[in-house]
Order: C-alpha cells, then structure tokens, then sequence
C-alpha cells in the first residue's frame, strides 16, 4: 500500500511542487490538497492519509494551531510533517511541542522531501535530529520546563530505557540502536514502546523532546 499524503499550505506553488516531487514515487501518493490548517480536519477524517505535510505559517489557522486541533480530535490521527522556510524558527519548535512528528524545509531537495515522507510514516528515526536538538536549545528552557521534568519523573524509566531514550536524541533508528547495545531489534523495539507509554509520547519525536526540555539530555 502507497503512503498518502494530505498537503496543506497556502501557496499553490508549494503544493504543486510537493505534489509533483512526491507522485514520482511509486510508493506515495498524495491524497488531497488544503491552503489552510482550517480544512485540515474534515480533509483528514474524508481521505484518512498517513502523512499531513502542512506548512507552519498560513493566515487563518497556522500549523501549530492545525496539530493541535487534528490531534485532539482525531481518534488515529496521521503523522505530521511541518513544512517550513526557516529552520531556526521558534514557529518550528511550537509544532513539534504540540505534536508535529518532523519538520522539513520548503528548499529540501526531491530525495530529501522523499525521504522525510518515507521515515515519518515509519516511525523508527528522528528526522532531522541535529536540528531538532538546535532548536531544544534555543527554545528548550535550558531543561526547566516543569512539565517535561514531572513526566519523565512519572515515567520511572529502566537504565536500559535510558540508555534507548538517549539513543533516540541522537536520532538513531531501531537497528541502530539494536546494533549499539549488541540486542535484538525486537528487543529495541519493545524498549522503544516502552519509553513511549511511560513518557505518554506519541511518537519518538515527543519523547525526545521531553527528554531535553527535562535536562535528561542535553542539547548541546
């Protein structure tokens, strides 16, 4: 089964590009189209994609408010890929704080704006993770941030679970990290839910998040 995807941005030259690069793949294809987070929604529950790729900044609702709402109403929500301008953009850090599972940049290259789609709708890799640490320590609170402390105090993680945890900010897939610690990928893989179902993260993005705004790991 193809990879759907739903674009949403405000500039039919973005999504045209997007929708020319993705569609030369034989493994994706792109659901629908949207110009606001608004239609994000009702696009979402008709077409039921794996894959939103929606830009952060649009005039009515923009893509920090969009997650927000898609996650919070949506039983089985699709993965989120944030489509920005700018990399270092506090925008981008809001996404991912409420949900968003990547970001990309509208000037990526084909492969790269492939690849994102691809590893998103997997699931096992952080996408981007140096730059997702750069913007943790901009935006991060230096670890202060209560809230991720609390979560991961609640989450009372293993070392293992630690050690995994860690790996992942790195930005390491599961047979990374198996190949690492010398286990099993299976064995990762259960590690991985389980770091997830403690830290009540949706996805590796979340979780890893919450490890740096915690001060579990540094940024830096």
């Amino acid at each position: 089964m193809p990879v759907t995807v739903l674009l949403v941005d405000d500039e039919p030259l973005v999504r045209a590009g997007l929708r020319a690069v993705l569609e030369a793949q034989p493994d994706i294809e792109v659901a629908g189209e949207a110009a606001d987070g608004a239609a994000v929604i009702p696009l979402v529950r008709q077409l039921r994609p794996d894959v939103v790729a929606m830009d952060v900044r649009m005039p009515l609702l923009d893509g920090i408010e969009a997650t927000r709402a898609l996650l919070r109403t949506v039983a089985e929500p699709p993965k989120i890929l944030v489509v920005t301008t700018f990399e270092n953009d506090e925008y981008v850090y809001e996404a991912l704080r409420a949900g968003a599972d990547g970001f990309l940049l509208k000037r990526a290259r084909p492969a790269e704006i492939v690849h994102a789609v691809r590893l998103i709708a997997e699931g096992e890799s952080l996408l981007f993770p140096a730059s997702v640490r750069q913007l943790a320590a901009e935006y991060g609170e230096g670890g202060g941030n209560r809230a991720a402390r609390a979560a991961l105090e609640r989450a009372r993680l293993t070392e293992r679970e630690g050690e995994v945890l860690r790996l992942m900010a790195r930005g390491l897939s599961n047979a990374e990290i198996a190949a690492r610690l010398v286990v099993g990928a299976e064995t990762v893989k259960s590690h991985v839910s389980a770091v997830l179902a403690k830290l009540g993260a949706r996805d590796r993005t979340q979780a890893v998040i919450t490890a740096y705004e915690s001060g579990f790991v540094a940024p830096g």
